[in-house]
């Protein structure tokens, strides 16, 4: 998550479908029994992991698949491994099947042919997806064609205790806030993903013409178009915790920060973040959530299968049950984690549409109005180029 592999990655041949066919999905099921199914996915949080462990327990029970978690601080560790495998023509037998990817790390497995696909079209559950309204087929910008399956959805929201402080409208009311309020505000420390993600909101709420994030940023005047992010990181780093000298390593480092009354404003990419930390006593009762005017970035989170896995039928079935509408309710749930589901309602069964219909999203959970529209994802040489600069400008460590 934290960083690409882009640069290290080289120009590589595109690869021939793999057994199994993901459309022959009784052959899938068979060939899945009894494998065991290495799931490299992000390790950070305690809420993530506990759902990762049920998804594994109700797979085994189900469909007779193991699955290991293999807890990772970035997903471009996992793509160095198969980038690795690749080099050495290791082509099958690979030592991951599943990674929880996105952006940079999946444009640049796809551009260099180093995931199995297509799969996640011809997944049974995959009728229930809201293709339409969810960005479910696009990540990033770059076309997902079925090289990887969408799990949930997240929205860029801003955490703040209402015992101290009311919602800010805007990125200029953040800093304007930050000012009056030093050392209350930070972000997670660049390349993290959600410290990465922040800049890229602080850059929408300042660039003159949004669409140019749209295409790759060698297309665009880089330094013209960055240059009021920077003067706006510029004026707002004094006013950080710990005056920017030190920020914090992950998004859940910020929780306990907000905890312990050393801060009281903070981004997340979860919507339900907040009401789930409550729910678990991570966070005090009068944190919120809001939303800047104009909207912030949306995405979804995905899976994707190596080209070289080793179990690829059981990495599938893992895939489809996490958009079974028992998995995404259960994400869903701020108890839980708090997930945006990638279902749409409309599509599902009245039974199983039952099973979200009882959901309380939460105190802190804006509601979809209230949440408002989802920004694009810019494109990731948006994210590379930007977090290169900052590291450049403001690397430093806890």
């Amino acid at each position: 998550m934290k960083r690409t592999l882009a640069a290290a990655l080289v120009a590589l041949p595109c690869l021939a479908l793999a057994e199994p066919e993901p459309a022959d999905w009784d052959v899938v099921l068979d060939e899945a029994r009894g494998q065991t199914v290495y799931w490299n996915a992000w390790g950070g949080a305690t809420n993530t992991n506990d759902f990762i462990a049920w998804v594994s327990k109700r797979v085994a029970e189900e469909y007779g698949v193991t699955v290991e978690h293999v807890k990772l601080a970035d997903a471009a560790d996992a793509v160095s491994r198969v980038l690795a495998e690749k080099t050495a023509g290791q082509d099958s037998g690979g030592a991951i099947d599943l990674i929880w990817i996105n952006g940079e790390n999946f444009a640049a497995m796809k551009e260099n042919g180093l995931l199995f696909g297509p799969f996640a079209e011809d997944l049974p559950n995959w009728q229930y997806v809201d293709v339409e309204g969810k960005p479910v087929t696009v990540d990033f910008t770059v076309p997902t064609e079925g090289f990887e399956s969408p799990w949930a959805t997240a929205q860029v929201v801003f955490m703040y205790d209402s015992a101290d402080m009311d919602p800010l409208p805007s990125m200029q009311a953040i800093l304007d806030w930050a000012k009056a309020n030093p050392g209350r505000f930070t972000y997670p420390q660049p390349p993290d993903f959600l410290g990465a993600t922040f800049l890229k909101q602080a850059l929408y709420g300042v660039v003159e013409d949004p669409e140019v994030l749209l295409a790759p940023a060698d297309r665009a005047d880089y330094a013209a178009v960055t240059a009021p992010l920077w003067d706006y990181v510029e004026a707002l780093t004094p006013h950080l915790w710990r005056q920017g000298r030190a920020y914090p390593q992950s998004g859940p480092r910020q929780l306990q920060l907000i905890a312990d009354d050393e801060i009281d404003l903070a981004i997340s990419f979860s919507p339900g973040e907040a009401s789930a930390a409550i729910a678990n006593f991570q966070l005090p009762d009068t944190v919120r959530t809001f939303v800047p005017e104009g909207g912030t970035i949306g995405n979804a989170s995905f899976v994707a299968i190596p080209y070289n896995a080793s179990a690829k039928a059981g990495a599938m079935v893992v895939a489809n049950f996490l958009l079974s509408p028992e998995a995404q309710a259960r994400a869903l749930d701020p108890d839980i984690l708090g997930y945006g589901t990638v279902l749409d309602m409309e599509k599902l069964p009245t039974k199983e549409r039952a099973r979200f219909e009882g959901i309380e999203l939460g105190i802190a959970t804006l509601s979809p109005d209230d949440l408002g529209p989802a920004l694009p994802e810019p494109h990731p040489t948006w994210m590379e180029m930007i977090e290169r600069d900052w590291i450049d400008r403001y690397g430093v460590a806890e």
